[in-house]
């Protein structure tokens, strides 16, 4: 397995589509999941491949002059537990780094709202990212925005 950064706005979008219609439950918004394959063409993004077969993706959104976002991340299934997703991390963020960003946040649903997102809310804990906020109502009353940061110094 490997991790390369992409830099090519269409295989950016099809490695998007490819891995995030394989995870309903986490993208099963059609819109949503349509914003996040539209907006990763021109992001920080890094692939995770078994030879030429992609594994998962992650990218970065500047969201301020000192502070990215992990925006989107998915492993296929069937690879989730073995490292993929930290090895992806690990890499955004030492790019995040270099290129001069203090602060990571991620978002995602509240603890304690669904099982898949209450596993989701561990692995950014276990990546050492902090409780920040909650927003009740950012997305909507049945999703609770969960914000966590980190410091990249």
């Amino acid at each position: 397995m490997e991790i390369k950064q992409i830099t090519d706005g269409l295989k950016k979008q099809n490695i998007t589509r490819l891995i995030l219609e394989s995870l309903p439950e986490w993208f099963g918004i059609p819109d949503a999941r349509e914003e996040y394959i539209a907006e990763s063409g021109n992001k920080i993004f890094f692939c995770a491949f078994d030879n030429d077969k992609p594994l998962g993706f992650l990218y970065l959104k500047e969201t301020g002059k000192d502070t990215v976002e992990l925006y989107a991340m998915g492993v296929l299934k069937e690879f989730h537990r073995r490292g993929i997703g930290r090895q992806l991390f690990n890499r955004a963020k030492e790019e995040a780094s270099k290129q001069g960003y203090s602060f990571m946040q991620v978002k995602t649903v509240q603890m304690g709202r669904y099982a898949e997102y209450d596993r989701t809310n561990k692995f950014y804990l276990s990546l050492g990212f902090q409780e920040f906020e909650v927003f009740p109502t950012l997305w909507d009353e049945w999703n609770p925005c969960q914000i966590y940061i980190m410091s990249l110094r």
